[in-house]
């Protein structure tokens, strides 16, 4: 039976609905050791977008459409970096509130021609910590997280920073004993 690898993944999005928004960036770095990274921005899919979501990332579609990386390319060199960085590991997707960017990812994994090596699910950080600390879902967001599990590194909305913050708060998580 071969170990698993924890990928912290953040993304970044036009909106929230996968196939009908878009996928702007993807983050992630390796849990426990962050400087082995992926980034990427990517050219959106449409037009389609949410206000908010655009101010929260500061992405401008048009500037993508131009500068982004085609989602099949972004796609195929993220697929070849988890498996290079998991080796003989089983790569095992994480993040905080995994639900919402394990669907782009998979989306956008199957969509644009590519296996996802994370296969049809993730680890969950908050409700990880739901259940390791016996807390409820409204007090588990990571601004209602206790201090010592406060992340390292500032949530900033770009998807590698949001990726290495999470992989210190699960670090950190995995700590706690049984």
């Amino acid at each position: 039976m071969n170990s698993e690898l924890y990928f912290s993944v953040d993304i970044e999005s036009s909106g929230p609905i996968v196939g009908f928004h878009s996928m702007l960036s993807l983050g992630a770095c390796v849990v426990g050791d962050t400087e082995k990274s992926f980034y990427v921005e990517l050219q959106p899919i449409g037009k389609t977008f949410e206000p908010a979501a655009l101010k929260v990332s500061g992405f401008d579609l048009d500037e993508l459409t131009k500068s982004g990386t085609h989602p099949k390319n972004a796609m195929a060199d993220f697929c070849r970096w988890v498996k290079e960085a998991a080796g003989d590991n089983v790569p095992v997707f994480v993040g905080f509130n995994a639900c919402y960017d394990w669907q782009f990812v998979n989306w956008y994994f199957l969509s644009f021609d590519q296996e996802n090596p994370f296969g049809f699910g993730g680890v969950d950080i908050k409700s990880y910590f739901m259940g390791k600390c016996h807390q409820t879902w409204q007090l588990s967001s990571s601004s209602n997280l206790p201090e010592k599990y406060q992340p390292d590194i500032p949530q900033t909305h770009n998807a590698l920073d949001d990726a290495k913050a999470q992989a210190s708060i699960f670090t950190k998580l995995l700590q706690i004993g049984a």
